[in-house]
């Protein structure tokens, strides 16, 4: 979805589930002035359901311009027959982290909690190296 788009659905359809946390920021003034425009312009969405959609729409970009960095793995072949080499880039990691997420969020146990990463206990995440005595 691009701008655009995101302006002709706020005309025309309701918003999509949310999740049962609720995150608070403080927006600088310029985009506090912007958004209330927003709400002006468009007075049957509320500033959190503009910031909603809004945000949707520019993690979407953000997804979409993350950089493909190839691998040394072939995955697999294109039409032509060349070689298409695994993504090393930050997509997959990305991808896989907010598959993670959004299930832990639909099956409530996230409301909150930070999901660990595979390999690495909560403890030793936060663990600080032990300081040199001097």
């Amino acid at each position: 979805m691009i701008f655009r788009e995101l302006l002709e659905s706020w005309r025309s359809s309701a918003a999509a589930p949310r999740t049962a946390r609720a995150w608070s920021v403080q927006l600088p003034i310029e985009d506090a002035a912007r958004l209330q425009a927003l709400a002006d312009l468009f007075p049957g969405r509320t500033a959190e359901q503009l910031i909603t959609e809004l945000l949707a729409v520019a993690l979407r970009e953000v997804a979409a311009a993350m950089p493909y960095v190839a691998g040394e793995r072939v995955i697999s072949t294109d039409e032509q027959g060349d070689p298409v080499y695994e993504d090393v880039g930050p997509t997959p990691r990305f991808m896989e982290l907010a598959r993670t997420h959004r299930r832990a969020l639909e099956g409530g146990t996230a409301s909150g909690a930070r999901i660990r990463h595979a390999g690495k206990p909560k403890s030793a995440a936060r663990r600080r190296p032990p300081r040199r005595p001097r």
